[in-house]
């Protein structure tokens, strides 16, 4: 049973690298824009999601982002993103998987999020701050803890990033035309998401919304990154046409078929 666990949770995990952020359904959005979206944008609202985690006919999961209030870290303000996952234990082999992701991150000179501080707790079994990740810029090096215990460090790449700040940063292009190449630091090395972003508007249907709704394809693959399931590198996210660029679904390539990521709630308040 435990090996099966550590599969559910690295494929999670793997969701969440991709992607892996009070108006409801029945409430009417911005409508659409051609702007793309800045972090001070995204900013300016509080926003919560849950995704529904699906494989073949299984469902594996949910997926919770929030952005929490803002942290002083290292004498510097930070904003805090944390992403919790729950399995669904009656998915037989499964049983309970509570993790919680945290990442400190901030807004560099360019306008891009940057990871400062990368933390994992493992919630179900009490191991907390199970892995960790802190970017040293001064040393220009990424040190990290796995769940193992190895620890070791890693040259800094720029914008660098580690977990879930993807999910910010893929919807600042999100129906751009623009090509992107996101460093990411995950298990004892970094790597890089490439995505292609295309401004074609394609109708689609979710939960949150009472009528399909306008949405933007942005197809990718990783480099240097390793998945499970024969993952071959390759994924497809939709995000919402809207001035926001709402993450809306991943799909990730995998040896016998698709792992689906599907907005199931979103909640919005202006600040």
């Amino acid at each position: 049973m435990r090996k099966n666990n550590i599969i559910l949770k690295i494929d999670l995990i793997l969701f969440l690298t991709f992607f892996s952020s009070v108006l409801l359904a029945q409430n009417p959005y911005p409508s659409s824009s051609t702007n793309q979206p800045t972090m001070e944008d995204l900013f300016s609202v509080k926003e919560t999601f849950k995704y529904e985690v699906k494989y073949g006919f299984f469902k594996l999961g949910w997926v919770e982002v929030t952005l929490l209030s803002d942290t002083l870290y290292q004498g510097k303000v930070h904003k805090h993103i944390l992403t919790s996952i729950k399995s669904n234990n009656n998915v037989p082999l499964v049983g309970t998987e509570i993790d919680e992701f945290n990442s400190f991150f901030y807004t560099n000179e360019d306008g891009l999020p940057v990871t400062s501080y990368y933390w994992k707790d493992n919630v179900d079994e009490e191991a907390y701050k199970e892995i960790e990740y802190e970017f040293d810029r001064e040393a220009n090096v990424v040190r990290y803890k796995e769940e193992d215990d190895t620890r070791d460090t890693l040259d800094i790449v720029e914008p660098a990033t580690a977990g879930h700040i993807i999910f910010y940063f893929s919807r600042l292009f999100a129906g751009s035309n623009q090509s992107t190449r996101l460093p990411v630091f995950v298990t004892k090395k970094s790597g890089f998401i490439v995505m292609e972003n295309s401004s074609t508007i394609e109708m689609r249907k979710y939960k949150p919304f009472d009528k399909e709704v306008a949405t933007y394809l942005s197809t990718g693959s990783t480099e240097n990154i390793d998945g499970p399931f024969g993952f071959s590198g390759n994924f497809r996210a939709w995000f919402l046409a809207d001035d926001l660029r709402v993450p809306l679904e991943a799909r990730v390539k995998v040896l016998f078929g698709n792992a689906i990521v599907r907005l199931i709630e979103y909640n919005r308040e202006e600040l």
